[in-house]
């Protein structure tokens, strides 16, 4: 099969394209600068450059696929500059939907995500739920309009689409806050973790494979929740500790103090710039907030299985603590 692919030097669609080529497929990925993503040219994926904000210079390298993995987002928390986050996410979505349409191409898959439900309140929601108040992220705000202004209207409309929602995902190399969190904590220079904030935490190569999973066997017109199990970011950190000997953050920050920091922060960086891990919405996403969805329907449709995260982690730390040149202390 030769599959369309954007957002392929992304740490999911990075392991999507891996996959996707060991399992003998062609795939030729959206790249904006090539010279930058030969470790993908590598594995024999095809590069073909332009942007997702740019429809045109989609139209030719779309031409005659069987399918369309879309995964390509603006994902920050805390940026000072969001002005990209609605003309990527949202826009750059209908740019690549509606060509798919034009193209009438047989199948795609949009990578969409737990966060458009926001803070799900210590609930564990599946694929009906909506949430209708105020985001806390930018990205989340942007990911919700694209879900539901764009590509829900597009299923309704015929488009042969297959929605999925990941929830966080960690592995080695990942480049995320997750990431830098992990790498801070085994560097001991994570002074302590918020109380209470909670997510669904799935290995990157599991996220990939439910993609694939998505485009093969996944209903045109679903949307599929592709989370892990949920822990709180506390939990991940002792079992951190249990597994390097590296001791866990001893200070936890409790939501209300996280909230009040947020809104003197909101204050301050209108008039002076601010850390991004400082901002009011850094602070704010993590004052205890949990996004939080159930895999129930992917597991029982799509064959999906999220690793245990002791195992997953595992993997993760020996990895950084190897780059970190850090020796495990157990």
């Amino acid at each position: 099969m030769r599959y369309f692919l954007t957002g392929a030097t992304g740490f999911i669609g990075g392991s999507l394209a891996r996959q996707l080529r060991v399992a003998g497929h062609e795939v030729v990925a959206l790249v904006r600068n090539p010279a930058k993503a030969q470790s993908l040219a590598q594995l024999g994926v095809q590069l073909s450059s332009g942007d997702i904000t740019d429809k045109d210079s989609m139209r030719k390298p779309m031409t005659g696929a069987d399918g369309v993995f879309h995964l390509a987002a603006w994902y920050k928390v805390g940026a000072r500059d969001t002005s990209q986050a609605d003309a990527i996410n949202v826009e750059g979505t209908r740019n690549v939907l509606t060509l798919m349409q034009e193209l009438n191409i047989p199948k795609g898959v949009y990578t969409s995500t737990v966060a458009v439900n926001s803070d799900t309140g210590g609930r564990v929601v599946d694929e009906s739920y909506q949430f209708t108040g105020e985001h806390l992220s930018a990205y989340d705000r942007t990911k919700w309009r694209a879900h539901y202004e764009v590509a829900l209207p597009l299923m309704k409309a015929g488009l042969p689409l297959v929605i999925v929602q990941p929830g966080v995902n960690y592995g080695p190399g990942d480049t995320s806050s997750i990431g830098d969190a992990l790498r801070q904590y085994l560097q001991g220079k994570l002074p302590l973790a918020p109380a209470g904030a909670a997510y669904c935490w799935a290995h990157v190569d599991d996220t990939a494979r439910g993609h694939m999973q998505a485009m093969e066997r996944g209903k045109t017109g679903e949307s599929y929740i592709i989370a892990g199990p949920p822990h709180t970011l506390v939990e991940v950190l002792q079992l951190a500790e249990q597994i390097t000997g590296i001791k866990a953050p001893g200070l936890q920050a409790p939501p209300w103090l996280l909230r009040t920091f947020s809104a003197v922060m909101g204050v301050l960086e209108a008039v002076v710039p601010v850390p991004e891990q400082y901002s009011a919405e850094t602070l704010r996403v993590s004052a205890g907030a949990t996004y939080l969805g159930t895999s129930a329907k992917a597991e029982r449709e799509l064959g999906f299985q999220a690793r245990p995260l002791a195992e997953g982690l595992r993997e993760t730390l020996a990895y950084e603590m190897t780059q970190l040149g850090i020796r495990p202390r157990r």
